[in-house]
C-alpha cells in the first residue's frame, strides 16, 4: 500500500482497528516497510524521511504504541546493485575488496546447495548458533522454510556454499522477492576462516542477486542501537565494509482494543519467550554434543 497517501493510510488503519475490536483481538501488530530515516542517527550521512515521520505520528494519533516485541530488525544494511559490479566493490571498505580477493587466490569455490545438503547445512547452522550465543529452531522448521521457498518457486531462495579442498566451510540462505535479494541465515566452522569464506559468499550472492535482476541486497539486520555495547555490533561491522547504507524502518506497532488483555499478555510472554530461548539453545548444544 502507499504509506504515503493520507487519506488511504487513515482508511486502512481505521478498517483494520475496527476489524481487530469485531474479533476480539488482544492486539493486532503491523510491520510495515516505511522508512523513517537513511543512515546512522546522528551522522553527517543521515536523511531523515518525512513521510515516514508522518505515519509514525498517525498512528500515534490514531492509539497505536511502537511494540516492545519486535519481530524482525527495524534497521538493516541494504547494498545498491544497481550500479556495476566494478562501482558496487570501489564503494566496500578496502579491507573487505582484499578479503573477498584473497579468498578467490586461496582456492575458495561456490556451489549452490541442493536438499541433499540441508541436513549438514543444519549443523553447521547448530554449531554457529552455539559459538555466537543465538537461539534457533530445530532443523525440521527450517526444513520447511528452505522447501517451501525452492529456487524454482516465487518467492524463491537457495543455499550457498563455500567450499575449500571440498570441504563445506561456510554457506548462506538467500532469498529472492520483488527485485531485493535478503540474506537471512549465514552459517560457518572454524576450518580455513583465514581464507575469508565468508566474505567470499557475500560477493557471490550479490553478483548472483544481479544477475536475477535485483536492484537491492538486503543484509538483513542492523543494531537498535549504534553503538559498540549492542550485540549485533560486530556483524554490522562486517556489514558495513560491505558498502551498504543504513536504513531505518518504522518497526512493529500494536493496536489494543482491550488495554487489560494486551499488559497482561506482554508482561508474561516475555518471560514465556525468554524460557523457550534458553530451553532451545541447551537443547541445541546437547544437540551437537
Amino acid at each position: 500500500m502507499d504509506w504515503e497517501d493520507d487519506s488511504l493510510r487513515e482508511r486502512v488503519l481505521g478498517d483494520l482497528q475496527s476489524f481487530a475490536k469485531k474479533q476480539g483481538a488482544i492486539f493486532l501488530k503491523l510491520d510495515p516497510d516505511v522508512v523513517l530515516a537513511v543512515g546512522i542517527p546522528g551522522g553527517t550521512d543521515e536523511r531523515v524521511n518525512p513521510e515516514g515521520q508522518a505515519t509514525r505520528q498517525a498512528l500515534s494519533r490514531l492509539g497505536w504504541k511502537f511494540s516492545e516485541d519486535q519481530i524482525q530488525f527495524r534497521n538493516t544494511v541494504l547494498v545498491d546493485l544497481s550500479q556495476s559490479e566494478e562501482e558496487i566493490l570501489a564503494r566496500m571498505k578496502q579491507k573487505t575488496r582484499y578479503n573477498i580477493r584473497l579468498s578467490g587466490r586461496k582456492g575458495v569455490l561456490l556451489r549452490v546447495g541442493t536438499p541433499a545438503d540441508w541436513k549438514m547445512l543444519y549443523k553447521m547452522y547448530a554449531e554457529t548458533s552455539v559459538r555466537d550465543g543465538f537461539a534457533i529452531r530445530d532443523e525440521n522448521y527450517y526444513r520447511t522454510v528452505w522447501s517451501a521457498f525452492q529456487p524454482s518457486s516465487f518467492p524463491a531462495c537457495e543455499s550457498l556454499i563455500a567450499e575449500v579442498d571440498r570441504e563445506l566451510v561456510a554457506a548462506i540462505f538467500v532469498f529472492y522477492f520483488a527485485k531485493r535479494a535478503y540474506y537471512v541465515y549465514g552459517m560457518s566452522t572454524t576450518k580455513h576462516r583465514n581464507k575469508m569464506p565468508t566474505y567470499f559468499l557475500q560477493w557471490e550472492a550479490m553478483k548472483r542477486a544481479k544477475e536475477r535482476g535485483c536492484t537491492v541486497y538486503d543484509l538483513w539486520g542492523a543494531p537498535e542501537t549504534f553503538d559498540e555495547g549492542d550485540s549485533m555490533w560486530g556483524v554490522f561491522r562486517f556489514k558495513q565494509g560491505l558498502g551498504g547504507e543504513v536504513v531505518r524502518t518504522l518497526g512493529a506497532w500494536d493496536y489494543a482494543p482491550n488495554p487489560l488483555w494486551y499488559k497482561l499478555y506482554t508482561e508474561v510472554i516475555p518471560r514465556v519467550l525468554g524460557v523457550m530461548r534458553s530451553r532451545g539453545k541447551r537443547k541445541t548444544r546437547e544437540g551437537i554434543e
